[in-house]
């Protein structure tokens, strides 16, 4: 059975290539990505590497978080990262301009859970309720996260209490995205 959120992370990967597409005739690129190995690259050229979402084989999931810490993760946030391997894409919801945090290879996926655990280390140690990031903003203080919780997405102000709930699930928050090409 495909989970709800693979199904709306699969339905907003195409309609983000189809823009990419549609627009440039082309694969979605990243220069920041460029030289870094994985599955998903089409072709690399003048310093920027094409890709395509790829199904990603992760075996373990997101288990090194849930060891290192001692908790139950939400049952939304192992289908988000480990249903596909991709670059990061960038949308819109609503005025909020965010760039979805994926999952690139089987080693970035290490480096992720690495960098979710010190995101709940600090939020512990600031004795806030657990989240788990999934995208980044403009801004560097604000980023959109999963509530380990209530399963909701949120705008959080990094380490403050400062949350505003965006979605009250992670496949309806897919579904609202608009796919936008930032070059």
């Amino acid at each position: 059975m495909v989970h709800d959120v693979s199904a709306a992370l699969a339905e907003f990967t195409h309609r983000f290539i189809n823009v990419w597409q549609n627009e440039t005739g082309d694969f979605p690129y990243s220069e920041a990505l460029y030289g870094v190995a994985s599955p998903c690259v089409v072709r690399t050229e003048n310093e920027k590497v094409y890709w395509k979402a790829l199904l990603a084989t992760a075996p373990d999931g997101l288990n090194g978080i849930s060891r290192a810490l001692d908790i139950q993760l939400h049952k939304d946030i192992v289908p988000f990262f480990t249903s596909q391997y991709a670059g990061d894409m960038s949308a819109t919801l609503d005025d909020l301009h965010l760039d979805l945090v994926q999952v690139w290879s089987e080693d970035d996926l290490q480096r992720l859970q690495e960098n979710q655990i010190g995101h709940l280390v600090t939020q512990r140690r600031l004795k806030l309720s657990p989240t788990l990031f999934l995208a980044t903003t403009d801004s560097e203080l604000q980023l959109v996260s999963l509530c380990n919780l209530t399963g909701n997405v949120l705008l959080e102000q990094f380490g403050s209490k400062q949350r505003e709930v965006l979605a009250e699930s992670l496949s309806e928050f897919l579904s609202r995205l608009q796919p936008v090409i930032k070059k």
